[in-house]
């Protein structure tokens, strides 16, 4: 039996009117087991008629023993940032589409849910990368992405040039869309959708996968996830790219600079249910079983 919890934080997926009712029977839930319920800043606005103590969601996981997240992947991408360097373990209710991340149907509250108060739950570790941007000596928007780094055209739609580095080895010069950096997390996301592999979320490993490159034999490439890779922009770039990890705001890379890329010492912990099965998953959401 794994670790019960006593403090528990609730992050609902915003202007999402439709969750109300799947965030009011976790705190039935939870009530019912004289848990603590801390709910996060924004999230509050469900809670208008309770008296519940919220926080920041930077500081939720500092206070909780877990934090549950209602919504879909991308809610629960922006909850990670909030367990993760607090190493709160984070459970997702699936009121989004895919639900690669989010595995307990809002139906399951009471059994599933359940199960993980009383310590019955499968924990997994999932690896963050760490991001920066070097420009003149200068060091700027530092972030870190569960799903992926993505490199993007600026305003107008144009090819970029940029050069990859691993481990200080040069490897290529790309004429691209753009290039998405992805973990085994990320792997099922934007880089699928970009021609990348699947990749198992017991690897230790990082796909780099080009978009629509110029150069037809410029393929994905699977590396060690310890490895330290480099993106560095051409000056002859007519206007500086952008850059996005896990789908938050585009950051302007200035020509000549380089993008660090790098494994996070903290990892996600990942909570699911105990019946979870990975391969399932994708049978399921990729719709592998149709005939």
């Amino acid at each position: 039996m794994s670790k019960s919890f006593n403090t528990v934080g609730l992050i609902g997926r915003q202007r999402k009117e439709d969750i109300t009712d799947t965030l009011q029977s976790l705190k039935g839930l939870l009530q019912t087991r004289q848990l603590t319920i801390i709910v996060e800043e924004e999230t509050a606005a469900f809670f208008s008629a309770d008296q519940l103590p919220t926080y920041p969601r930077d500081q939720l996981g500092k206070h909780c023993d877990l934090i549950i997240v209602v919504g879909g992947d991308g809610s629960l991408l922006n909850a990670a940032r909030a367990g993760i360097d607090y190493q709160t373990p984070v459970l997702g209710i699936n009121r989004g589409r895919l639900g690669f991340l989010t595995d307990i149907n809002p139906n399951d509250i009471n059994t599933k849910v359940a199960d993980v108060l009383d310590g019955l739950y499968i924990e997994e570790q999932r690896f963050v990368l760490n991001v920066h941007i070097e420009h003149q000596d200068q060091i700027f928007a530092p972030d870190i992405a569960l799903n992926d780094v993505v490199l993007l055209p600026g305003a107008v739609a144009h090819m970029i040039e940029f050069s990859i580095s691993i481990n200080n080895q040069f490897v290529c010069n790309h004429r691209a869309d753009g290039l998405i950096v992805a973990t085994p997390t990320g792997s099922t996301a934007y880089a699928l959708s970009g021609g990348g592999p699947i990749l198992h979320p017991s690897l230790n490993a990082v796909v780099l996968v080009p978009m629509f490159p110029h150069t037809l034999s410029a393929r994905p490439i699977v590396i060690d996830a310890n490895s330290a890779t480099k993106i560095t922009i051409a000056d002859t770039n007519e206007k500086p790219p952008r850059l996005s990890c896990d789908g938050q705001d585009l950051i302007e890379v200035p020509q000549g600079a380089t993008i660090h890329i790098s494994k996070k010492r903290e990892t996600l912990r990942l909570i699911h249910p105990t019946d979870y099965n990975y391969f399932e998953t994708l049978r399921l959401k990729l719709h592998w079983n149709t005939k």
